[in-house]
């Protein structure tokens, strides 16, 4: 299965599993992989909280990259020091590694796509 197969299966998995929009956009997926990594589970996030829940998920999914490092936990929130600085990308560029990550993100984590 080559990345754009994989890609339409997470969109799915989103939709089927979270009840999101057709084609959930990124942000939607990222907030969910926050929500996934805290452990906190459904319940009513501040928009501080869905901030820091997207920060999350983009240190998680970017750390195989090399561009972060988790460090430690404070007050149950995963900290992550930066080990690299991210290359000035335009925004196709940015959305293309994000969805490269999300996908080695279902790799890694073994998440069943079917």
């Amino acid at each position: 299965m080559n990345e754009a197969e994989i890609w339409k299966k997470i969109e799915s998995f989103f939709e089927n599993n979270f009840d999101t929009e057709k084609n959930p956009p990124i942000e939607s997926m990222l907030f969910l992989i926050g929500v996934q990594e805290l452990g906190s589970g459904q319940q009513k996030y501040t928009k501080d909280d869905k901030v820091n829940l997207i920060h999350i998920a983009v240190c998680r999914l970017l750390e195989p990259f090399g561009y972060y490092k988790f460090s430690h936990y404070v007050d149950g929130w995963p900290q992550y020091d930066e080990t690299d600085n991210l290359p000035e990308l335009k925004p196709n560029e940015q959305s293309i590694l994000m969805r490269k990550a999300i996908v080695q993100y279902f790799l890694d984590e073994e998440i069943p796509l079917d």
